[in-house]
């Protein structure tokens, strides 16, 4: 039976207090993935317990790992040696799990088969499919056109390819697997984006004390074989692609609130929306370890996304509040992600009043009047949260369809916005 779609509806808020960050999908699913790969247990405190990190954390659990998902996430993993699954490994909506079990599915001597919900057999992964295909594994798409489902047969043998890097996943997923076999591998990377969040996987592999070497424009990796994984006990920080959503309402809305649980010396790239923001001239300060936004007069500038793809969604919100015009550029991969956003939020945006100028790889935002109404959120979890957030600050009844996507990433975004005073529910 189909569960029924649920509305997230907003109306004009005031919005005062703390709100502490949810912790980080990309930290948690980077530590499952590691652990489950490791010799002996691990402990991972405070992981975000969302529907993609559960889906990573099942998915480790088919290839042999052992997991006990309680307050803590305790794991006994692999030893490097993951099993064959007893079945076809649905990762649901989680493209950074699709990308990373590719990896320990191309480990396995043996074939696996792995697919997703409706938007994930929609996300290409052709750029990794190659390039493990160049290592040595046999990885095909069922519908030979570079998307999901996909088979991957190993084990993979290591040796030198090249890889295109539009999304960060396909690299992260060779960094993390590539130690595991017995030969070294080479890549050169070419189009690299989101650098950031390989800079995240390369710090869990100094954590885990793997030799690699990499080139500063990370544009050429060679891992080290022979190396292991160990147990490891580690907690994971609040994250800024969460905390996006509270910096913006705090800046549109008439509102004085503090994030708390967040660290601005943390690799995450997504910490960069704090720095766009104060340069639209957002009221921001860093105070008693949190960040105290309040709203402020906002002006448009030009901004190059090319390391936070994710916040899109947000910063064009904001666009429609800032004098003049806003430009998001260097983006192209947002198209990528579980909906193509910058489709789609240029075309909820105009639903909304906004003026908005699509780009290939980016938007321009116009200063607009924007009045609530019905709007689609097409299950994409940062469409939905995005366009509720602007609903907080405009005149009018904003309904945003598909609101159980928020789920994957913050499922309790609805009371974390209650607290701070937001007029928001579901129906």
């Amino acid at each position: 039976m189909e569960k029924k779609s649920l509305r997230m509806i907003s109306e004009k808020s005031a919005l005062r207090g703390d709100v502490l960050i949810p912790t980080s999908k990309s930290h948690t699913i980077r530590a499952v993935t590691i652990s489950g790969l490791a010799h002996g247990k691990s402990i991972i405190h405070h992981p975000l317990e969302s529907s993609d990190c559960q889906a990573a954390a099942k998915a480790a659990g088919m290839f042999g790992a052992r997991i006990d998902l309680g307050r803590s996430w305790a794991m006994e993993g692999v030893g490097g040696v993951p099993h064959v699954p007893d079945n076809v490994v649905d990762v649901m909506n989680s493209g950074t799990a699709m990308n990373f079990c590719m990896g320990t599915a191309s480990l396995t001597t043996g074939t696996t088969v792995l697919t997703g919900d409706h938007q994930i057999v929609r996300r290409p992964v052709q750029p990794l499919i190659e390039a493990l295909n160049g290592l040595g594994a046999e990885v095909v798409s069922t519908r030979k056109n570079g998307l999901p489902p996909i088979v991957v047969k190993g084990p993979l043998k290591g040796g030198k390819t090249r890889l295109r890097g539009i999304v960060s996943q396909y690299v992260s997923s060779l960094l993390i697997h590539c130690p595991l076999i017995g030969n070294n591998s080479e890549f050169e990377v070419y189009d690299v984006h989101e650098k950031p969040y390989i800079a995240m996987t390369l710090k869990w592999l100094d954590r885990q004390q793997i030799r690699y070497e990499a080139s500063d424009d990370m544009s050429h990796f060679k891992l080290f074989g022979g190396q292991s994984y160990h147990g490891q006990e580690v907690t994971i920080p609040g994250d800024f692609s969460s905390a996006a959503f509270f910096l913006v309402a705090g800046v549109v809305c008439d509102a004085d609130i503090t994030l708390l649980g967040l660290d601005m010396e943390d690799v995450q790239g997504d910490k960069k929306v704090v720095a766009y923001l104060q340069e639209m001239g957002a009221k921001i300060r860093f105070e008693n370890g949190g960040i105290r936004v309040q709203r402020g007069s906002l002006h448009g500038v030009e901004i190059d996304m090319s390391d936070t793809p994710d916040a899109l969604p947000a910063m064009a919100v904001v666009g429609c509040f800032a004098e003049g015009k806003t430009v998001l550029r260097n983006v192209a991969n947002a198209r990528l992600k579980e909906t193509d956003r910058i489709a789609v939020m240029a075309t909820e945006l105009a639903r909304l009043g906004a003026r908005v100028e699509e780009l290939p790889d980016g938007m321009i935002i116009h200063e607009s009047g924007l009045e609530g109404c019905p709007v689609r959120g097409y299950g994409d979890h940062r469409v939905v949260m995005s366009l509720s957030v602007a609903g907080l600050a405009i005149p009018g009844r904003t309904e945003v369809d598909t609101a159980e996507a928020v789920n994957v990433t913050v499922p309790n975004f609805l009371e974390l916005m209650g607290n701070l005073g937001a007029k928001m529910r579901t129906e």
